[in-house]
């Protein structure tokens, strides 16, 4: 599994490292646009791990942001939808339970 994890790393680096060179752009300038250290987009560009903002900012200055919305779910879920929901029916529960007792 973590086998499969650093290829993935590595493919994703491949591609960043394949649009600059098509943007023909240095990996200063490409860091300069991005808003990046120059190390963050090395380790990104050679799989060693970046975080999801190195990501996001060098897609973007690439002209790829669609990378990276293409991961997002097709449709929006909040979390808290569901504690709302759950101390409602936990509510319910607890006033029919308070009846039943004599």
């Amino acid at each position: 599994m973590a086998r499969q994890h650093e290829l993935l790393e590595v493919e994703l680096g491949n591609a960043i490292r394949a649009q600059r060179i098509e943007h023909r752009l240095t990996q200063d300038e490409l860091a300069q646009r991005a808003n990046v250290s120059l190390g963050a987009l090395k380790n990104l560009e050679n799989g060693r791990g970046s975080t999801t903002g190195t990501l996001v900012r060098v897609a973007h200055a690439l002209g790829q942001a669609q990378w990276v919305r293409s991961l997002a779910p097709s449709s929006t879920f909040n979390p808290l939808d569901l504690v709302g929901s759950r101390r409602t029916s936990n509510s319910r529960a607890r006033r029919v339970r308070r009846r039943s007792t004599p």
